[in-house]
C-alpha cells in the first residue's frame, strides 16, 4: 500500500512539470519509476509511456482554453515522429538496461546546455521585445520530427524534452506556444511506441504504473496555470536545469548500480 501511495504522489510531481512545461513526464517518469519504483529499466521505459500519453490528454484541454497550441503543427510533426518511434522501440529491447540509462544521461545533459544557454539569452532581451527567428527549412524539420520519435521509442520518454527544443529553435516557436504544441506530439509518439512494444515479454507492475499515471494526470491538469504565470525565459531556464538534474541524477544511480554489481 505505501508503494501505491508513493507512486500516486510522484505521480503527482511528474503531473505538474507535464502541464507547465508541456514536457518532462517521460524524463522524470523512468528515473522515478527506475530508481525509486524499483522497476527494471525497460519495464520503466513501457510504463512511462502509458503514463506520458495519459497526462498529456488531460493536459491539452487547458493549452486550447489559452490558445497555446498549435495543433496543425503538432499533428503534422507527430505524425512524422511516428516512424522513428516505431524503429526505436524496436532497437530498444536489444540493448543492455545500465547502457540505456547512461545513454539517456548524456542524451539529457546535451539538451540542457542547449536549453539553458537559450534561456539565459532570451533573459538579456528587453520585456515586451519579440526576438526574430526565422523558421528552419522542412528537411531540417523532418530529420527533427524522426529524431524526436526515434529517442521517444527508444528511451520510453514521451518526446517533449526534445520536441520543445526542437520548436523553438528550428520552428521558431515561442516558449509557451511550443509547450503546447509538444503535447499533441508526446500522445502521438507515445502511443506509437506503445504499439511498437505490443508482444514484447517485459513484466510491468501495473498496479504501479496506473498508481503513478492517476497521480501525473492529476498534476496534469494542476500544472497548466503555471505556465501562464511565467516568463518565456523562466519556463526555458526551469526547463534546461530539470533536464540537467536528471541527467546527473540518473547517471549516479546508474554508475552506483554498475559498480555495486
Amino acid at each position: 500500500m505505501g508503494t501505491i501511495i508513493f507512486a500516486v504522489v510522484i505521480g503527482v510531481a511528474v503531473g505538474i512539470v507535464v502541464g507547465a512545461l508541456g514536457a518532462g513526464g517521460g524524463i522524470l517518469a523512468v528515473p522515478a519509476l527506475t530508481y525509486l519504483l524499483h522497476q527494471s529499466p525497460h519495464a520503466a521505459a513501457t510504463g512511462s509511456l502509458v503514463i506520458v500519453l495519459a497526462t498529456a490528454l488531460v493536459a491539452i484541454p487547458d493549452k486550447i482554453s489559452k490558445k497555446t497550441i498549435r495543433i496543425r503543427e503538432g499533428l503534422v510533426f507527430g505524425g512524422i515522429s511516428v516512424i522513428g518511434s516505431f524503429i526505436g522501440a524496436r532497437l530498444s529491447a536489444y540493448v543492455d538496461g545500465n547502457v540505456l540509462m547512461i545513454l539517456f544521461a548524456v542524451m539529457l545533459s546535451i539538451m540542457a546546455v542547449v536549453m539553458m544557454f537559450k534561456g539565459f539569452a532570451e533573459k538579456k532581451i528587453p520585456e515586451g521585445e519579440a526576438t526574430k527567428r526565422e523558421p528552419r527549412g522542412w528537411i531540417a524539420v523532418i530529420l527533427a520530427a524522426i529524431a524526436t520519435g526515434f529517442l521517444t521509442g527508444f528511451f520510453g520518454v514521451g518526446g517533449g524534452f526534445m520536441v520543445v527544443p526542437v520548436l523553438t529553435l528550428l520552428l521558431a516557436f515561442g516558449m509557451r506556444e511550443a509547450s503546447g504544441t509538444s503535447l499533441i506530439v508526446m500522445v502521438m509518439a507515445s502511443a506509437s511506441g506503445l504499439a511498437s512494444r505490443y508482444g514484447q515479454s517485459i513484466p510491468i507492475d501495473w498496479e504501479v504504473v496506473i498508481s503513478f499515471m492517476i497521480g501525473s494526470m492529476a498534476g496534469g491538469i494542476l500544472g497548466g496555470p503555471i505556465s501562464s504565470k511565467a516568463k518565456p525565459y523562466q519556463l526555458t531556464l526551469i526547463f534546461g536545469g530539470l533536464l540537467g538534474a536528471v541527467a546527473v541524477a540518473s547517471l549516479a544511480a546508474t554508475l552506483a548500480t554498475m559498480l555495486a554489481a
